[in-house]
């Protein structure tokens, strides 16, 4: 990756809705080569997506929580993949530590949580910690 390919990563996560021939104004590159190599670092999987950013308690999902969970073996999380594919989880990580995943959780309400973290014990012991706002929400990927 060059600069060129920095600069570009950093207009599209301002805005992944910039036509090629904004971007092509914007990197000094004709429309063409900017084209070619968002279509690059696509292939290439440095550009994994194009997403909206969601206000989860407009959207109506008022509560969300990281979620831990103890699990080993043949019934852990990770090893489930229908648990993947739950609304509620919005990511889901394996880590290190005392626990072996962790899941970043949104629901409507207190009781559907409580309902989420029941299904959740099934696998093994789940430690909760409710996000109570989000001074950072999410941040642009600077490549070195």
């Amino acid at each position: 990756m060059d600069a060129v390919d920095r600069l570009l990563l950093a207009e599209l996560q301002g805005d992944a809705r910039l036509s090629f021939n904004e971007l092509s104004r914007r990197v000094k590159l004709s429309p063409p080569a900017v084209a070619e190599r968002v279509r690059r670092l696509e292939a290439e999987g440095v550009i994994s997506g194009y997403h909206a950013h969601v206000d989860l308690a407009k959207a109506g999902l008022a509560v969300t929580a990281l979620v831990q969970i103890q699990c080993y073996g043949p019934r852990c999380v990770l090893r489930d993949p229908e648990v993947a594919g739950w609304p509620e989880v919005l990511q889901l990580h394996r880590v290190t530590g005392g626990a072996c995943c962790a899941l970043l959780v949104a629901v409507e309400s207190m009781a559907d949580f409580e309902r989420l973290i029941d299904r959740l014990a099934g696998y093994g012991q789940p430690a909760s910690s409710m996000i109570l706002s989000s001074p950072v929400p999410w941040r642009p990927v600077v490549v070195p």
